[in-house]
């Protein structure tokens, strides 16, 4: 211990540490709405819907979709004959299936359609459906590019039907509660953000097993390709599309666009980045791949920095941070933490140690005249944790489609919201391959640089 640090040195500290205490208490959120309304019996209008893509992502989407009260899937699209067999385990043995996603969509009872596709297959299907009259529920990202993107916004435009992207967290009563608080001032103006997320395995860095038997006589492998370059039929690149950049959009497609979807969500925000600057690599899985497992970007979004970090070598918790002069939300997985700051010194300034004895002494007196508390009125913030009740968010997030599709009422997520997502992902991407600084040019919606 320092010469200098005395009983009254420990006790002035003391005093200012426990004027910041933090009483931390936790708070569960309720069951959603709609399954209160399950539970009493409510069944709503019959949505007839049809489903492209039945893949780890797609049968996931058509479980959930026929689970869910009120609706009925006609029809499914693959080109692996498996997948047909798997969507009738899943939504019965008398629904249609077919390798022609057009058949899908030349149906007149389907009022709906889930695209689950691979990235690169994304725009033409979405536009597709939308000309055919069909609501559509597109995974995220939503576009494989930033031209891409451009088209699904104008042809949501253009024949104005209703479109959910699919990153679900943005339905999950956990980010509802968080917008919440944020937007009731609790952390001032928003100064900066942080997103992080790390995996470290081989199935999350997509190194899945191909189908056995997989074959040009059971699979379709020309349409597959759609508009990628022409190569020999590969199993392995069928079942690892998102380690190529030909079909997939990288950790950042795959992984960024939750965390920055769920910032916009939570902010307000709904625009691309101003600017992007990316650095990372391949360091763990050098399979063939060519996009990075490590992945950092620094976005600007207007005056506001956002940083984040994505790796396929270190598993690390899923965290955003919004931070601000009050205070800072921390969100997670499965729960969020209001932290609030008051900004302020809570006992005299180490600066004095420079300071004459006298000086020093007269200094601290005069401090804590202006500035202590009187007792019992020492401040004590509450760093409050919201824990939800489930973690599947996907349930809610359809269900907030088939309700839009039903009622005509606002999904949580248009093709502007998933374009916004999407093209930050594009920016990071950009700026790594192109190892400089990309900026977004508002008027043409393209990256520049």
């Amino acid at each position: 211990m320092p010469k200098n640090f005395t009983r009254r040195n420990f006790l002035q500290t003391a005093a200012g540490a426990a004027s910041l205490a933090l009483a931390t208490k936790a708070i569960a959120l309720p069951e959603p709405a709609y399954m209160q309304e399950w539970a009493a019996g409510l069944q709503p209008k019959l949505v007839n819907f049809g489903i492209i893509g039945i893949g780890m992502q797609g049968s996931g989407l058509l479980k959930t979709a026929v689970e869910l009260p009120g609706t009925k899937c006609l029809a499914a699209c693959d080109l692996w004959d498996g997948r047909q067999t798997l969507a009738k385990e899943i939504a019965g043995p008398n629904i249609a299936v077919t390798r022609k996603y057009q058949e899908v969509l030349a149906n007149k009872d389907i009022q709906a359609v889930i695209v689950a596709a691979p990235d690169h297959w994304h725009k033409q299907i979405f536009v597709d459906a939308l000309a055919a009259g069909k609501a559509v529920y597109c995974e995220k990202p939503m576009s494989h590019t930033v031209a891409d993107g451009n088209a699904m916004v104008a042809a949501e435009k253009k024949y104005g039907g209703i479109v959910q992207i699919g990153s679900q967290r943005t339905s999950s009563a956990l980010l509802a509660k968080a917008k919440q608080v944020y937007d009731s001032g609790a952390i001032g103006d928003l100064l900066c953000v942080e997103l992080s997320l790390g995996r470290n395995d081989p199935t999350g860095a997509w190194e899945y097993p191909p189908p056995p038997g997989l074959s040009p006589e059971n699979f379709d492998w020309d349409t597959w390709l759609g508009t990628a370059p022409k190569k020999p039929f590969d199993p392995i690149t069928f079942a690892r599309w998102r380690c190529w950049k030909e079909y997939g959009t990288g950790v950042a497609g795959d992984l960024m666009v939750h965390l920055i979807s769920g910032m916009m969500f939570v902010s307000g925000i709904n625009e691309a980045p101003t600017s992007a600057y990316a650095a990372g690599g391949i360091f763990k899985w050098k399979d063939g791949r060519n996009m990075p497992d490590l992945h950092y970007a620094i976005f600007e979004y207007g005056q506001v920095p956002v940083y984040v970090r994505l790796t396929l070598d270190t598993e690390t918790p899923e965290m955003t941070r919004l931070m601000g002069p009050k205070g800072l939300l921390e969100i997670r997985e499965r729960d969020f933490t209001y932290i609030p700051q008051r900004g302020i010194d809570t006992g005299p300034s180490y600066y004095d140690s420079g300071f004459p004895a006298a000086m020093r002494a007269t200094y601290e007196k005069d401090w804590y005249q202006q500035h202590q508390p009187e007792p019992g009125h020492e401040f004590v913030g509450d760093a409050v944790t919201y824990t939800s009740v489930s973690y599947d968010d996907l349930a809610p997030h359809m269900w907030n489609f088939l309700e839009a599709v039903r009622m005509n009422k606002p999904v949580v997520q248009n093709a502007v919201f998933g374009h916004h997502a999407a093209a930050a992902c594009h920016m990071a991407n950009a700026a790594y391959f192109s190892k400089s600084l990309v900026t977004w040019d508002e008027a043409t919606s393209m990256i520049k640089g």
